[in-house]
């Protein structure tokens, strides 16, 4: 049976012409999640107020292109030369975004996209309502973040599923309720999901879902997988938001398994993957298991490399990365991740 990103890329194969489609693999946008701004409370989740200004700076003076999450997807959408563009999103609505990062956005003239918990707005360091609505009037894309921002995979499949539902119908409700917008985006809480999970947002007409497994997305992408590089705490200093600013997509046409969802009786799961892009290196390609040891196998056949990545031992955290990254034959650097999430562990 074909994989859902394989079958992808053959109805767009027979449905596209071919300079269309390859018009619309060039198209990539890197994208960068946030959460609070200038909170040195909480350091695993905060960036100061200066390293925010520095980041939005640097993509003002290189002449990035910065849209919000539905305007990169409908730009993914459409053919096109490459062009330096970036997506800046913020989950969780902390007030500390609307008084520190809201104010240096105004400054450049970006836009971004706040995905919000419906359950805290307005609680302890969350924005309310009314500053969210001044979000809005201030190029702020709001999305849906669920209402409870609970750990769904905690839930037994006959259950996860109603539950899930229910809770983002709930928040939808509510932001169209008390902002008159219907959100286009969703952001899976803890970046933690599973294909049924992916599938009910496209059910609900989301128009994508965005993960927390790094990355660029281009025109090939699941646009209900989509990745984002995590700029908090180590990941902020100025020198590595411009290395991922500057990173492109890793374009892995088949991905086994595609679920991110860890089985009970494999701690030290497989991941296969194959890419073709005539210009990658394959002697410069690199393989990190976060936390771990990467045990890496390759194989090559003309511009294909298929690739199985293991770890070097039992993975023991409820959430690992596998990442991948490779070299071009022009000094540009491609990466790819994927998320195993292990819903047993906390």
């Amino acid at each position: 049976m074909l994989s859902i990103r394989l079958l992808w890329w053959v109805v767009l194969l027979l449905t596209t012409t071919n300079s269309t489609l390859l018009g619309q693999m060039n198209r990539e946008v890197v994208g960068f999640v946030y959460h609070r701004v200038g909170d040195s409370r909480y350091p695993s989740t905060n960036i100061s107020t200066e390293s925010f200004d520095a980041h939005l700076n640097y993509l003002k003076q290189n002449d990035f292109k910065v849209l919000t999450i539905s305007e990169a997807v409908d730009y993914l959408k459409k053919p096109g030369e490459r062009e330096r563009v970036a997506v800046i999103t913020i989950d969780d609505g902390y007030e500390s975004f609307y008084k520190n990062g809201l104010p240096l956005l105004k400054k450049y003239g970006f836009p971004a996209t706040v995905f919000i918990n419906t359950e805290t707005v307005g609680g302890s360091s969350y924005m309310d309502w009314n500053q969210l609505a001044d979000c809005l009037a201030n190029k702020i894309e709001i999305g849906n973040h669920s209402h409870s921002h609970s750990y769904f995979l905690n839930e037994a499949p006959q259950a996860r599923y109603e539950t899930f539902r229910s809770d983002v119908e709930k928040a939808q409700a509510l932001i169209k309720e008390r902002l008159g917008i219907t959100a286009k985006a969703f952001a899976y809480p803890y970046g933690e999901f599973d294909p049924k999970i992916a599938a009910l947002l496209q059910e609900m007409d989301f128009s994508a879902g965005l993960a927390q497994n790094s990355g660029v997305m281009h025109g090939g992408s699941n646009l209900f997988s989509l990745p984002r590089f995590p700029m908090a705490s180590g990941f902020s200093p100025l020198e590595k938001f411009i290395s991922k600013a500057n990173m492109r997509a890793l374009k892995v046409t088949t991905e086994k398994p595609e679920s991110f969802l860890m089985t009970a009786n494999d701690p030290s799961p497989t991941l296969q993957v194959t890419f073709a892009q005539s210009n990658l290196m394959e002697s410069q390609l690199q393989c990190f298991v976060q936390g771990g040891s990467c045990v890496l196998e390759k194989k090559k056949s003309g511009d294909k490399i298929e690739v199985t990545v293991k770890p070097g031992s039992a993975l023991t955290s409820r959430r690992t990365l596998y990442t991948l990254t490779i070299k071009d034959t022009d000094g540009h650097w491609h990466w790819f991740s994927h998320l195993w999430v292990n819903p047993a562990l906390k």
